[in-house]
């Protein structure tokens, strides 16, 4: 009886809540997901060649990394103004906008990662017949691997806040539920979805960390020298 009345009493925490909405939570969280998911793989997509054009012409880095940077300090709701006209209010107006967001860690990250490798690797790579294609692929994006996956991981957590603004238009995932709750202050429903929004950032930057543990087997190699080393 007293975990129905948490839902009269407006408690916090709210068992009767869980049960009741579950599946109003799941779809969110869900939708919330896809939208990361989506608007980081585009970001990551889009940022890769930038971030090799500004490499290879110096001239454009300056250009690259100020306009990417000035997109970021668009305010959200300005930036979903702009591109209204063009997408309406849909799912795809909240991904470009988050994927314009992205894109100043993703290039800086990337860029800096291709910077960092030495240039050692890349005189043996050339004295060994690599090409420019097979150089960057083989060579250098292994050696960047680190610089890259940080980026995408700074850029994964901050898109899943990001996304909650979304609820402006409708597709927020779990910011709908937050913005919904908030008239009449519901709070299991506030708690709830913003205790889920912590803990998809936490699960996404642990997933990504372990990826990169995996693509980058050397510098556990590495760590575990230095300790014994100690």
């Amino acid at each position: 009886m007293s975990g129905q009345n948490c839902l009269v009493t407006n408690d916090w925490i709210c068992g009767e809540y869980l049960r009741s909405r579950s599946q109003e939570l799941i779809d969110a969280t869900v939708q919330h997901v896809w939208i990361t998911v989506v608007s980081v793989l585009i970001g990551l997509a889009v940022a890769f060649p930038l971030a090799l054009l500004a490499r290879r012409s110096p001239r454009l880095t300056g250009p690259v990394l100020g306009l990417t940077t000035v997109l970021y300090t668009v305010p959200s709701l300005a930036m979903f103004s702009l591109l209204l006209p063009f997408f309406g209010l849909s799912a795809a107006l909240v991904i470009t906008g988050l994927v314009l967001y992205s894109l100043t860690i993703l290039v800086r990250n990337i860029l800096a990662g291709l910077e960092a490798v030495p240039q050692e690797a890349r005189e043996a790579a050339r004295g060994m017949g690599y090409g420019p294609g097979r150089l960057l692929w083989e060579v250098e994006l292994p050696l960047a691997l680190p610089a890259l996956m940080a980026g995408l991981r700074i850029a994964t957590v901050s898109t899943v806040a990001l996304t909650t603004v979304g609820s402006i238009v409708g597709r927020g995932g779990l910011g709908n539920l937050i913005e919904d709750a908030l008239p009449s202050f519901f709070k299991a429903q506030v708690l709830t979805a913003s205790v889920l929004c912590v803990l998809l950032a936490v699960v996404a930057d642990l997933l990504l960390l372990g990826v990169q543990r995996l693509l980058t087997p050397w510098t556990r190699i590495g760590t575990g020298r230095t300790r014994e080393a100690h």
